[in-house]
């Protein structure tokens, strides 16, 4: 936080809920709010591999991207940390569609950060303020996607004026969400290719075997039956008979694990991200 300028720096900082242990390394992570199942994927499988690290995911509670990383984080058990552009009462938090995120955050020993006090409605002028805070008390700024006019852009530009790393996902080239993301790569972000890449740039050395105990800890039964039954891809059928369910609970399950971008199917064959 030393890193923003003095004249920018917040005067005092309201916090609700608890903040994660002074040792631990934070990743800002952002993107676009109108998200696409790629990004949302890509989120979830990153910050997945980061689960058994000392890391406090922050952002800002937006909805698309900054809601899916808060969401990522909390599934696999890492801390995570809301910077509000509102105060943080519940009349003004912002926004009120990610309220029960907010409360989620609460419930599983998180934090919400706000620099105003209650009540304070967000303005437009609050957005790139927000994002200083964010930027500023990170290790790195992790982007997954952004459009060539993205606000996340601005979250990327100030964490290099605070001598931050940016970290920047690969989009398909033809896609809006990716072109500003793209850009930074062309401009000298650091590629990420898996959570490894992030590992290395907080000054972590990653483990032999990334994936272990990575998998989320709200699963249900027949979630967790899927995971661990699955090896490499497999048929339907094939992982049905492993993971010990009925074709209904392998139904539910299934469309559980593929909306949260745990699983893939491609080509009839089923296997994880």
């Amino acid at each position: 936080m030393q890193e923003i300028p003095k004249k920018i720096q917040p005067e005092a900082l309201y916090i609700r809920g608890v903040m994660p242990p002074k040792d631990a390394v934070y990743l800002c992570v952002v993107g676009s709010r109108s998200c696409t199942p790629y990004g949302r994927r890509m989120c979830a499988q990153l910050i997945a591999g980061l689960a058994q690290y000392p890391i406090v995911i922050v952002s800002g509670l937006a909805l698309g991207m900054d809601g899916e990383a808060h969401k990522a984080a909390l599934d696999v058990g890492l801390p995570t940390v809301a910077v509000l552009p509102s105060s943080l009462d519940e009349k003004s938090l912002y926004p009120s569609a990610n309220r029960a995120l907010a409360h989620r955050i609460l419930a599983r020993g998180g934090a919400l950060i706000s620099e105003t006090l209650e009540p304070y409605k967000a303005a437009l002028h609050d957005f790139p303020k927000r994002n200083r805070i964010a930027a500023g008390m990170s290790r790195a700024a992790l982007i997954i996607e952004a459009g060539e006019k993205s606000g996340t852009l601005i979250t990327a530009r100030l964490a290099l004026d605070y001598n931050r790393e940016v970290l920047a996902v690969p989009h398909e080239l033809d896609k809006e969400t990716g072109k500003g993301v793209n850009r930074l790569l062309r401009e000298g972000a650091t590629l990420v290719r898996n959570s490894d890449d992030i590992l290395l740039a907080l000054g972590f050395e990653p483990k032999v075997d990334p994936l272990q105990g990575t998998l989320p800890t709200d699963l249900t039964e027949g979630e967790f039956k899927i995971v661990t039954a699955l090896s490499g891809s497999m048929v339907r059928d094939e992982l049905l008979e492993e993971a010990g369910l009925s074709a209904q609970e392998a139904s539910i399950a299934l469309s559980s694990l593929l909306i949260r971008g745990l699983i893939v199917e491609r080509l009839g064959k089923i296997e994880r991200v």
